[in-house]
Protein backbone atom coordinates (compact mmCIF):
# COMPACT_ATOMS: atom_id res chain seq x y z
CA UNK A 1 0.00 0.00 0.00
CA UNK A 2 1.71 3.08 -0.84
CA UNK A 3 2.25 5.99 2.08
CA UNK A 4 -0.39 8.37 2.78
CA UNK A 5 0.81 11.91 2.70
CA UNK A 6 -0.21 12.79 6.37
CA UNK A 7 1.97 10.17 7.73
CA UNK A 8 5.29 9.84 5.38
CA UNK A 9 7.65 10.33 8.25
CA UNK A 10 6.36 7.75 10.66
CA UNK A 11 6.02 5.23 8.27
CA UNK A 12 9.92 5.82 6.93
CA UNK A 13 11.04 5.79 10.41
CA UNK A 14 9.26 2.63 10.79
CA UNK A 15 10.70 1.06 7.80
CA UNK A 16 14.07 2.31 8.72
CA UNK A 17 13.76 0.57 11.72
CA UNK A 18 12.64 -2.51 11.10
CA UNK A 19 14.87 -2.63 7.52
CA UNK A 20 18.41 -2.40 10.68
CA UNK A 21 17.74 -5.73 12.81
CA UNK A 22 20.19 -8.83 11.92
CA UNK A 23 17.18 -10.88 10.26
CA UNK A 24 15.98 -7.95 7.93
CA UNK A 25 14.65 -9.14 4.71
CA UNK A 26 15.04 -5.37 3.08
CA UNK A 27 13.49 -5.95 -0.30
CA UNK A 28 10.69 -7.80 1.17
CA UNK A 29 10.00 -5.06 3.60
CA UNK A 30 10.36 -2.41 0.39
CA UNK A 31 7.86 -4.95 -1.32
CA UNK A 32 5.35 -4.52 2.51
CA UNK A 33 5.68 -0.93 2.48
CA UNK A 34 5.05 -0.32 -1.03
CA UNK A 35 8.17 1.21 -2.23
CA UNK A 36 11.28 0.36 -4.18
CA UNK A 37 14.11 -1.41 -3.36
CA UNK A 38 16.24 1.68 -4.46
CA UNK A 39 13.88 3.77 -2.45
CA UNK A 40 14.49 1.60 0.80
CA UNK A 41 18.51 1.33 0.37
CA UNK A 42 18.16 5.57 -0.09
CA UNK A 43 16.32 5.79 3.16
CA UNK A 44 18.73 3.45 5.04
CA UNK A 45 21.86 5.04 3.58
CA UNK A 46 20.34 8.67 4.40
CA UNK A 47 19.28 7.70 7.98
CA UNK A 48 22.57 6.42 8.75
CA UNK A 49 23.98 9.45 7.51
CA UNK A 50 21.88 11.90 9.44
CA UNK A 51 19.86 10.51 11.60
CA UNK A 52 15.89 11.04 12.03
CA UNK A 53 16.58 14.69 10.40
CA UNK A 54 17.56 12.93 6.80
CA UNK A 55 14.69 12.01 6.56
CA UNK A 56 12.69 14.89 6.07
CA UNK A 57 11.65 16.07 2.21
CA UNK A 58 13.89 17.49 0.48
CA UNK A 59 13.49 19.87 -2.42
CA UNK A 60 13.88 18.50 -5.76
CA UNK A 61 13.83 22.50 -7.08
CA UNK A 62 17.54 22.83 -9.11
CA UNK A 63 20.28 24.48 -7.20
CA UNK A 64 20.92 26.81 -10.76
CA UNK A 65 18.30 27.04 -13.57
CA UNK A 66 19.86 27.96 -16.58
CA UNK A 67 16.63 28.88 -18.50
CA UNK A 68 15.34 30.86 -15.58
CA UNK A 69 14.20 34.36 -16.63
CA UNK A 70 16.60 36.77 -16.34
CA UNK A 71 15.90 39.27 -13.30
CA UNK A 72 16.30 42.67 -15.80
CA UNK A 73 13.41 41.08 -17.52
CA UNK A 74 11.33 40.01 -14.86
CA UNK A 75 11.76 43.42 -13.46
CA UNK A 76 10.47 45.06 -16.99
CA UNK A 77 7.34 42.70 -16.64
CA UNK A 78 6.54 43.94 -13.42
CA UNK A 79 6.94 47.26 -14.27
CA UNK A 80 4.77 47.00 -17.09
CA UNK A 81 1.97 45.30 -15.12
CA UNK A 82 2.49 48.70 -12.51
CA UNK A 83 1.85 50.87 -15.44
CA UNK A 84 -1.13 48.70 -16.51
CA UNK A 85 -2.58 46.99 -13.35
CA UNK A 86 -5.55 45.14 -15.53
CA UNK A 87 -3.18 43.60 -17.79
CA UNK A 88 -2.41 39.90 -17.26
CA UNK A 89 0.56 37.59 -19.42
CA UNK A 90 -1.29 37.43 -22.43
CA UNK A 91 -1.54 41.41 -22.72
CA UNK A 92 2.47 42.00 -21.63
CA UNK A 93 3.63 38.75 -24.09
CA UNK A 94 2.44 40.80 -27.09
CA UNK A 95 3.09 44.39 -26.21
CA UNK A 96 6.59 43.16 -25.54
CA UNK A 97 6.77 41.91 -28.18
CA UNK A 98 5.32 44.86 -30.26
CA UNK A 99 8.07 46.46 -28.94
CA UNK A 100 11.07 44.63 -30.03
CA UNK A 101 12.08 42.82 -27.28
CA UNK A 102 15.16 40.12 -28.00
CA UNK A 103 13.89 37.77 -25.23
CA UNK A 104 10.05 37.80 -24.36
CA UNK A 105 8.66 34.85 -22.27
CA UNK A 106 6.35 33.35 -23.04
CA UNK A 107 2.66 34.37 -21.62
CA UNK A 108 2.64 31.64 -19.29
CA UNK A 109 6.30 32.25 -17.76
CA UNK A 110 5.05 36.25 -17.01
CA UNK A 111 1.98 35.11 -15.44
CA UNK A 112 3.69 32.61 -13.06
CA UNK A 113 6.61 36.25 -12.35
CA UNK A 114 3.31 38.27 -11.57
CA UNK A 115 2.03 35.70 -9.23
CA UNK A 116 5.24 35.13 -7.26
CA UNK A 117 5.35 38.40 -7.14
CA UNK A 118 1.98 38.91 -5.73
CA UNK A 119 0.71 41.31 -8.75
CA UNK A 120 -2.08 38.56 -10.64
CA UNK A 121 -5.15 38.29 -8.91
CA UNK A 122 -6.23 34.75 -9.27
CA UNK A 123 -10.10 34.66 -10.95
CA UNK A 124 -12.31 32.28 -12.17
CA UNK A 125 -12.12 31.26 -15.65
CA UNK A 126 -15.84 29.87 -16.01
CA UNK A 127 -17.12 32.13 -18.84
CA UNK A 128 -20.61 31.21 -20.92
CA UNK A 129 -19.14 30.45 -24.58
CA UNK A 130 -21.03 33.19 -26.89
CA UNK A 131 -20.63 34.37 -30.14
CA UNK A 132 -18.67 37.40 -31.06
CA UNK A 133 -20.50 39.59 -34.05
CA UNK A 134 -18.61 42.34 -35.55
CA UNK A 135 -19.62 44.44 -38.87
CA UNK A 136 -17.17 44.18 -41.37
CA UNK A 137 -15.42 47.99 -41.88
CA UNK A 138 -14.72 51.05 -39.54
CA UNK A 139 -17.16 52.86 -39.51
CA UNK A 140 -19.85 50.91 -40.40
CA UNK A 141 -21.11 51.10 -36.70
CA UNK A 142 -19.97 53.50 -33.62
CA UNK A 143 -21.28 52.26 -30.15
CA UNK A 144 -22.26 55.64 -28.58
CA UNK A 145 -23.16 55.59 -23.93
CA UNK A 146 -22.43 57.16 -20.91
CA UNK A 147 -20.13 55.13 -18.79
CA UNK A 148 -22.19 56.59 -15.57
CA UNK A 149 -21.27 59.55 -13.52
CA UNK A 150 -18.61 58.98 -10.71
CA UNK A 151 -17.74 61.72 -7.85
CA UNK A 152 -15.21 64.43 -8.15
CA UNK A 153 -13.78 66.99 -5.89
CA UNK A 154 -15.95 69.54 -7.57
CA UNK A 155 -19.13 68.39 -9.02
CA UNK A 156 -19.18 65.00 -11.00
CA UNK A 157 -17.86 63.21 -14.08
CA UNK A 158 -20.61 62.15 -16.88
CA UNK A 159 -18.33 60.02 -19.32
CA UNK A 160 -19.61 59.73 -22.87
CA UNK A 161 -17.60 57.35 -24.88
CA UNK A 162 -17.54 56.22 -28.87
CA UNK A 163 -16.52 52.91 -30.03
CA UNK A 164 -15.98 51.89 -33.50
CA UNK A 165 -17.47 48.34 -33.61
CA UNK A 166 -15.19 46.98 -36.20
CA UNK A 167 -12.12 47.87 -34.59
CA UNK A 168 -12.71 48.56 -31.13
CA UNK A 169 -11.02 51.95 -31.60
CA UNK A 170 -11.98 54.62 -29.30
CA UNK A 171 -13.13 57.65 -31.07
CA UNK A 172 -13.69 59.85 -27.99
CA UNK A 173 -13.69 59.56 -24.32
CA UNK A 174 -14.82 62.99 -22.91
CA UNK A 175 -15.16 64.03 -19.43
CA UNK A 176 -18.85 65.82 -19.41
CA UNK A 177 -20.40 67.79 -16.44
CA UNK A 178 -23.84 66.47 -17.85
CA UNK A 179 -25.59 64.35 -20.44
CA UNK A 180 -27.52 67.11 -22.16
CA UNK A 181 -28.35 67.01 -25.74
CA UNK A 182 -25.82 70.60 -26.71
CA UNK A 183 -23.26 68.59 -24.44
CA UNK A 184 -23.06 65.68 -26.72
CA UNK A 185 -23.58 67.33 -29.62
CA UNK A 186 -20.09 69.65 -29.41
CA UNK A 187 -18.24 66.26 -28.62
CA UNK A 188 -19.77 64.37 -31.37
CA UNK A 189 -18.91 67.37 -33.89
CA UNK A 190 -15.34 67.21 -32.50
CA UNK A 191 -15.30 63.47 -33.00
CA UNK A 192 -16.60 63.85 -36.57
CA UNK A 193 -14.36 66.58 -38.01
CA UNK A 194 -11.22 64.20 -37.09
CA UNK A 195 -12.58 60.79 -38.26
CA UNK A 196 -15.23 61.56 -40.10
CA UNK A 197 -18.81 60.42 -40.35
CA UNK A 198 -20.00 56.49 -39.75
CA UNK A 199 -23.07 54.89 -41.57
CA UNK A 200 -24.51 54.28 -38.51
CA UNK A 201 -24.31 55.26 -34.84
CA UNK A 202 -26.03 52.63 -32.06
CA UNK A 203 -27.07 53.83 -28.64
CA UNK A 204 -29.73 53.12 -25.50
CA UNK A 205 -32.90 53.92 -25.12
CA UNK A 206 -32.34 56.46 -22.56
CA UNK A 207 -32.25 60.74 -23.34
CA UNK A 208 -30.42 62.47 -25.20
CA UNK A 209 -30.48 60.21 -27.98
CA UNK A 210 -33.28 58.49 -27.04
CA UNK A 211 -36.54 58.90 -25.30
CA UNK A 212 -38.76 55.80 -24.89
CA UNK A 213 -42.06 57.72 -23.24
CA UNK A 214 -42.37 59.85 -26.15
CA UNK A 215 -41.01 58.29 -29.21
CA UNK A 216 -37.60 57.28 -29.86
CA UNK A 217 -36.03 60.40 -31.65
CA UNK A 218 -34.84 63.43 -29.85
CA UNK A 219 -33.18 66.90 -31.07
CA UNK A 220 -29.93 65.35 -31.16
CA UNK A 221 -30.77 62.07 -33.11
CA UNK A 222 -32.79 64.44 -35.70
CA UNK A 223 -29.48 66.19 -35.99
CA UNK A 224 -27.72 62.86 -36.84
CA UNK A 225 -30.24 62.00 -39.30
CA UNK A 226 -29.67 64.90 -41.08
CA UNK A 227 -25.98 64.63 -41.63
CA UNK A 228 -26.95 60.44 -43.16
CA UNK A 229 -26.40 59.12 -40.05
CA UNK A 230 -28.70 55.80 -39.48
CA UNK A 231 -29.82 55.51 -36.14
CA UNK A 232 -29.98 52.29 -33.98
CA UNK A 233 -31.27 52.07 -30.78
CA UNK A 234 -30.47 49.06 -27.96
CA UNK A 235 -33.37 46.68 -27.18
CA UNK A 236 -35.03 48.00 -23.76
CA UNK A 237 -33.18 46.70 -20.72
CA UNK A 238 -30.39 44.70 -22.78
CA UNK A 239 -27.29 46.33 -22.25
CA UNK A 240 -25.48 43.46 -24.22
CA UNK A 241 -26.85 45.26 -27.21
CA UNK A 242 -24.34 47.38 -27.13
CA UNK A 243 -21.75 44.78 -25.73
CA UNK A 244 -18.36 46.48 -26.41
CA UNK A 245 -19.07 49.49 -25.41
CA UNK A 246 -19.82 48.18 -22.01
CA UNK A 247 -17.04 45.96 -21.98
CA UNK A 248 -14.83 49.38 -22.84
CA UNK A 249 -16.91 50.78 -19.57
CA UNK A 250 -15.27 47.54 -17.44
CA UNK A 251 -11.79 48.40 -18.82
CA UNK A 252 -11.87 52.37 -18.22
CA UNK A 253 -12.67 52.10 -14.54
CA UNK A 254 -10.57 49.08 -14.20
CA UNK A 255 -7.19 50.55 -15.35
CA UNK A 256 -8.12 54.55 -14.61
CA UNK A 257 -10.78 55.77 -12.91
CA UNK A 258 -11.44 52.63 -9.75
CA UNK A 259 -9.84 53.64 -6.62
CA UNK A 260 -8.80 57.07 -7.95
CA UNK A 261 -10.28 60.60 -6.73
CA UNK A 262 -10.52 63.50 -9.13
CA UNK A 263 -10.32 67.22 -8.76
CA UNK A 264 -12.46 68.13 -11.59
CA UNK A 265 -13.50 67.65 -15.15
CA UNK A 266 -10.47 69.22 -16.37
CA UNK A 267 -8.34 66.83 -14.49
CA UNK A 268 -10.27 63.74 -15.72
CA UNK A 269 -9.82 64.53 -19.40
CA UNK A 270 -6.24 64.77 -18.81
CA UNK A 271 -5.90 61.39 -17.90
CA UNK A 272 -8.28 60.29 -20.09
CA UNK A 273 -6.53 61.64 -23.10
CA UNK A 274 -2.95 59.71 -22.88
CA UNK A 275 -5.07 56.51 -21.22
CA UNK A 276 -7.14 56.69 -24.53
CA UNK A 277 -4.31 56.71 -26.99
CA UNK A 278 -2.44 53.98 -25.40
CA UNK A 279 -5.34 52.04 -25.72
CA UNK A 280 -5.99 52.62 -29.45
CA UNK A 281 -2.29 52.61 -29.98
CA UNK A 282 -0.42 50.21 -27.29
CA UNK A 283 -2.85 47.77 -25.81
CA UNK A 284 -3.23 44.44 -27.28
CA UNK A 285 -6.74 43.45 -27.52
CA UNK A 286 -7.86 39.67 -27.01
CA UNK A 287 -10.46 40.24 -29.52
CA UNK A 288 -8.21 41.54 -32.35
CA UNK A 289 -5.49 38.34 -31.57
CA UNK A 290 -3.87 40.85 -28.92
CA UNK A 291 -3.60 43.78 -31.40
CA UNK A 292 -4.46 46.83 -30.73
CA UNK A 293 -7.42 48.70 -32.21
CA UNK A 294 -5.39 51.01 -34.24
CA UNK A 295 -4.57 47.82 -36.69
CA UNK A 296 -8.21 47.72 -37.32
CA UNK A 297 -9.02 51.29 -37.63
CA UNK A 298 -9.09 53.34 -40.43
CA UNK A 299 -11.18 57.22 -40.55
CA UNK A 300 -14.08 57.22 -42.75
CA UNK A 301 -14.00 58.85 -46.08
CA UNK A 302 -17.41 60.85 -45.14
CA UNK A 303 -16.36 64.33 -44.01
CA UNK A 304 -18.22 66.33 -41.89
CA UNK A 305 -20.65 69.00 -43.40
CA UNK A 306 -20.12 72.47 -41.41
CA UNK A 307 -23.69 73.47 -43.02
CA UNK A 308 -26.47 70.40 -42.76
CA UNK A 309 -27.29 69.63 -45.98
CA UNK A 310 -31.01 70.35 -47.14
CA UNK A 311 -33.47 67.55 -46.58
CA UNK A 312 -34.55 66.37 -50.44
CA UNK A 313 -37.33 63.39 -50.82
CA UNK A 314 -38.63 61.44 -54.11
CA UNK A 315 -41.24 63.08 -56.46
CA UNK A 316 -43.44 60.11 -55.82
CA UNK A 317 -43.26 60.82 -52.18
CA UNK A 318 -45.88 62.30 -50.01
CA UNK A 319 -44.25 65.03 -48.41
CA UNK A 320 -46.21 66.54 -45.30
CA UNK A 321 -44.92 69.28 -41.94
CA UNK A 322 -44.79 67.87 -38.58
CA UNK A 323 -46.12 70.48 -36.14
CA UNK A 324 -44.89 71.68 -32.55
CA UNK A 325 -46.80 68.25 -30.73
CA UNK A 326 -44.88 65.75 -33.45
CA UNK A 327 -48.37 65.65 -35.83
CA UNK A 328 -48.84 65.65 -39.16
CA UNK A 329 -52.10 65.56 -41.07
CA UNK A 330 -52.64 63.23 -44.47
CA UNK A 331 -56.54 62.38 -45.21
CA UNK A 332 -58.01 64.49 -43.05
CA UNK A 333 -56.62 62.44 -40.15
CA UNK A 334 -53.83 63.77 -37.39
CA UNK A 335 -50.65 60.78 -36.96
CA UNK A 336 -48.04 61.28 -34.20
CA UNK A 337 -44.38 60.95 -34.98
CA UNK A 338 -41.75 62.45 -32.75
CA UNK A 339 -41.38 66.31 -31.69
CA UNK A 340 -37.53 66.35 -32.37
CA UNK A 341 -38.84 66.38 -36.43
CA UNK A 342 -41.24 70.24 -35.30
CA UNK A 343 -40.71 71.77 -38.22
CA UNK A 344 -39.13 69.34 -40.71
CA UNK A 345 -40.58 68.33 -43.62
CA UNK A 346 -41.22 63.72 -43.47
CA UNK A 347 -42.01 61.49 -46.42
CA UNK A 348 -44.79 59.04 -46.20
CA UNK A 349 -43.88 55.88 -48.80
CA UNK A 350 -46.56 53.06 -49.73
CA UNK A 351 -45.90 49.40 -48.11
CA UNK A 352 -46.66 45.84 -49.84
CA UNK A 353 -49.11 45.59 -46.58
CA UNK A 354 -51.91 47.23 -48.33
CA UNK A 355 -52.88 50.72 -46.13
CA UNK A 356 -49.86 50.69 -44.44
CA UNK A 357 -47.31 53.80 -45.47
CA UNK A 358 -44.16 54.22 -43.83
CA UNK A 359 -42.78 57.62 -42.30
CA UNK A 360 -39.40 58.93 -43.21
CA UNK A 361 -37.55 61.65 -42.17
CA UNK A 362 -34.47 61.80 -44.81
CA UNK A 363 -33.06 58.64 -45.01
CA UNK A 364 -34.47 57.02 -41.85
CA UNK A 365 -37.64 55.08 -41.09
CA UNK A 366 -39.25 56.96 -38.26
CA UNK A 367 -42.75 55.76 -37.93
CA UNK A 368 -45.32 53.54 -39.73
CA UNK A 369 -49.35 54.52 -40.40
CA UNK A 370 -52.37 52.46 -41.08
CA UNK A 371 -54.79 54.51 -43.34
CA UNK A 372 -57.31 52.02 -42.08
CA UNK A 373 -57.45 53.31 -38.60
CA UNK A 374 -58.43 56.60 -39.38
CA UNK A 375 -59.89 58.76 -37.20
CA UNK A 376 -61.05 61.74 -38.79
CA UNK A 377 -60.18 65.34 -37.36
Amino acid sequence: MPWMESSTMSLKMEFVMLAQSEEANVRQLCRRFGISAKTGYKWLERFSAGGAAAMMERSRRPHHSPFATKPQLQERVCQMRSQHPAWGGRKIHARLSALGSSEVPAASTISDILRRNGMLKEESRKHTAFRRFEHQHPNDLWQMDFMGHFPLDLGRCHTLTVLDDHSRFCVGARACGDEKNSTVQAHLMTMFRRFGLPRRILSDNGPPWGCPSGGRYTVLSAWLIRLGIGIAHGRPCHPQTQGKDERFHRTLRAELVNGRRFADLLEVQRCFDPWREMYNLERPHEALELKPPMSRYSASPRCYPEVLPPIEYAAEDVVRSVNKDGYFSYRGTRYKTSQAFTGQRVALRPTSEDGIMKVFFCHQNVASIDLRQQVRI
